[in-house]
C-alpha cells in the first residue's frame, strides 16, 4: 500500500487544498492530510479547528474514501520517518511556490534519503488562491464562497467576521 502525506497549515483548507487532495487520492492508496504545526506562526484556526473542518469536508465528499487527518508537530521528515512513509505531495501554484517547494523538497530528503516529493500542479481555476487571500476577502467583509468548500463555509465566515 503506497501511502503519502499531504502536509500543509491549511489555514483554513481551501478548495484548492481539496482539489490537490482528491487528486492525490486517486493516485496513492492513502493519503494523510498532515496540518502542520509551526510554534513560530499563529494560525488564525486552532490546529484542532483545522482538523476538524477538514474531517467534515472529506466526510461530505462521498467521492474520497482513503483519506485520514492528523495533527503533527516537529520536522515532517520525523512524521514520515517515524510512519515509514517515503512520499510526500505538494501543490503548485506558481513559479514562487516552486522555488520554495523545491528547496523543501531537497532539504526533507537530505534529512531522510527516502523522502521523494511529488508536485501536482493547481488546477487552473485555483492557481490565484491562496488560504491568505481568503483570510484577507473575508476579514473584511468580503464573499468567500466560491473559495472555501461550502460545507464548512458559514464556519470560516463566522470566524473570520468575528475578528473584525
Amino acid at each position: 500500500m503506497k501511502t503519502v502525506v499531504c502536509p500543509g497549515s491549511f489555514d483554513p483548507i481551501t478548495i484548492g487544498h481539496m482539489d490537490v487532495i482528491k487528486r492525490a487520492s486517486a493516485l496513492f492508496d492513502k493519503v494523510i492530510v498532515l496540518v502542520a504545526t509551526n510554534p513560530d506562526k499563529t494560525g488564525f484556526f486552532t490546529p484542532a479547528e483545522k482538523c476538524a473542518l477538514i474531517e467534515r469536508v472529506i466526510a461530505h465528499d462521498g467521492d474520497i474514501k482513503n483519506v485520514e487527518v492528523q495533527l503533527f508537530s516537529g520536522l515532517l521528515v520525523e512524521f514520515l520517518e517515524k510512519n515509514q512513509i517515503t512520499a510526500v505531495v505538494k501543490g503548485l501554484r506558481a513559479i514562487s511556490d516552486f522555488e520554495y517547494e523545491f528547496q523543501m523538497a531537497l532539504t526533507n530528503h537530505k534529512l531522510y534519503t527516502k523522502c521523494e516529493t511529488v508536485f501536482l500542479t493547481s488546477s487552473a481555476e485555483n492557481m490565484y488562491l491562496s488560504s491568505s487571500i481568503v483570510k484577507q476577502i473575508g476579514a473584511l467583509g468580503g464573499d468567500i464562497s466560491q473559495f472555501v468548500p461550502m460545507c464548512i463555509y458559514e464556519e470560516i465566515h463566522n470566524k473570520l467576521t468575528s475578528k473584525q
